[in-house]
């Protein structure tokens, strides 16, 4: 179940972007959701324990590309409300999404810093093989 009472149209429709494709369905099963609206859902749930920090790991690695634009859309506004860590192997969304970035290899940090900096002028060689795509 969707489980509505948790949420307000607030919750669902300003911050997860989903109660208008949900209002009518509340008693539903979350199952017969669409994988996006599921993933939002998720985000939801956690918004309405009024977190300070958001962890979204791979949030999108399973949505098609108009869920994902979706789900990018959202974190940009909730960025201004909350501190969110976001983990992503596509180097894409960390460009339109992050502010600051930290980019790891075989569990060690190699640089981090400035969003931009780092993806425009990064400082360390690994950094900018990875950015150059000699390697993934």
């Amino acid at each position: 179940m969707i489980c509505p009472s948790i949420f307000t149209p607030s919750t669902l429709s300003i911050e997860a972007g989903l109660w208008d494709e949900v209002k009518d369905r509340l008693q539903s099963s979350a199952m017969r959701l669409s994988i996006g609206q599921q993933q939002r859902l998720c985000l939801a749930r956690s918004l309405a324990v009024e977190p300070d920090y958001i962890l979204a790991d791979e949030a999108t690695s399973a949505l098609d590309p108009v869920s994902s634009k979706i789900v990018e859309d959202l974190f940009v506004k909730l960025k201004e409300k909350y501190s969110i860590i976001m983990v992503t192997h596509t180097l894409r969304q960390a460009l339109r999404i992050a502010d600051y970035a930290v980019f790891l290899y075989l569990g060690e940090v190699i640089e981090t810093g400035d969003a931009k900096q780092v993806f425009n002028e990064p400082r360390e060689e690994l950094t900018k093989k990875y950015l150059a795509g000699v390697f993934s």
